[in-house]
């Protein structure tokens, strides 16, 4: 094993043994915080988010890498351990490996480089983005608004993932009338309602979309499900949380639109509790070809949610490229690879100098 394969995974280990859960992060923000090189300085530091750049008088076309501290909870008595080129613990595809791989690239910048690049860190990114520490940041801070391009970290095994789902939650209730379950004809069973009203998304097909030659899958589930007061009443109220991932050629309001059609029984109350948007393919950007040159990198869509939405809302080209692989994230035996850390090292090194793979 070579010395940066080495240093990153004792950092990511480090980075794993802090738990940083929801909003419990500010341990592990003021860990990296402090890790910043003294070549670059935090010029925005509040609400759970910070930049990091060069002199802020440095003209250089800025790059930022995009990271968060967050994670979801762990299992029960998890614990977190390197073994030989490998760590296993919460976060550590999701995205602590990242964090390690940022501040080395951070410390190895020079002002040789083509491109100035910064560190953008946040927590709460786990959370709904009505909670989000990046948007505040975004609205913030003229300099980060500046931006050339974002490279979100987030785990994608080293491949280039463009653009992202738009990820809408909505609670679903359905009203019934009460009754004993051995006279059920006198109530009105809402659990049985629920189940014909939301039997249209448990036949819905997944629905491919092509953007920009990247086919995206949109899919309509139904997440949580609650509801009864007893094993002999029938239940006068049933209540459903349904997930919809939608592709980034519809709007927050158009993905609205389409669920109230496929819910919109007259029985049924529809709330939506949360819509973030989508992000846009950004292939066709001079540094996002750079990048993937860079690297020789496979292009794929991103079939999930991540901070790229938030950086596209302020016009900032922005793209996900890590080093976790996204069949490990959030599950229980979570893990990053030595040789994945370097890979993406070595990426974002070459794009910074203007190299390609080949």
């Amino acid at each position: 094993m070579n010395a940066l394969a080495d240093r990153l995974l004792d950092r990511t280990l480090t980075l794993v043994r802090i738990p940083s859960v929801g909003r419990d992060d500010d341990p592990m923000l003021a860990t990296v915080r402090d890790a910043i090189p003294a070549s670059m300085r935090i010029v925005d530091d509040a609400d759970a988010a910070f930049l990091a750049v060069p002199d802020p008088d440095d003209h250089r076309p800025l790059v930022v890498l995009v990271g968060h501290v967050d994670t979801v909870p762990p299992a029960p008595d998890a614990r977190p351990i390197r073994s030989d080129d490998v760590v296993a613990g919460r976060g550590a595809a999701d995205m602590k490996g990242g964090l390690a791989v940022m501040l080395e690239l951070a410390a190895a910048a020079t002002p040789s480089d083509e491109i100035a690049l910064g560190l953008v860190v946040v927590g709460r990114e786990e959370l709904p983005i009505a909670e989000s520490a990046l948007v505040p940041l975004l609205q913030r801070s003229d300099r980060l608004r500046e931006a050339a391009l974002a490279i979100v970290l987030e785990p994608t095994a080293n491949a280039l993932e463009l653009g992202c789902m738009g990820n809408l939650n909505a609670r679903v209730t359905v009203r019934g009338t009460a009754a004993h379950s051995a006279r059920p004809w006198l109530g009105d069973n809402a659990i049985h309602k629920a189940i014909i009203a939301l039997g249209s998304i448990a036949d819905l097909p997944v629905r491919d979309v092509e953007v920009e030659g990247l086919v995206f899958r949109e899919v309509v589930s139904v997440t949580m499900f609650s509801g009864g007061v007893a094993q002999n009443v029938v239940p006068d109220r049933v209540e459903a949380h349904v997930n919809y991932r939608y592709a980034p050629n519809h709007t927050p309001d158009e993905a609205e639109t389409r669920l109230h059609e496929l819910l919109g029984h007259r029985e049924v109350v529809l709330e939506i509790v949360g819509n973030a948007p989508p992000a846009p393919v950004a292939l066709a950007a001079p540094l996002v070809r750079r990048l993937r040159d860079a690297g020789d990198l496979e292009v794929r869509p991103k079939q999930a949610w991540t901070p790229v939405a938030e950086l596209a809302m302020f016009g900032i080209d922005a793209v996900n490229l890590g080093p976790g692989d996204p069949r490990y994230a959030h599950a229980d035996d979570e893990r990053v690879a030595g040789d994945a850390l370097v890979r993406t090292y070595d990426v974002v090194r070459r794009f910074l100098a203007g190299t390609s793979a080949t």
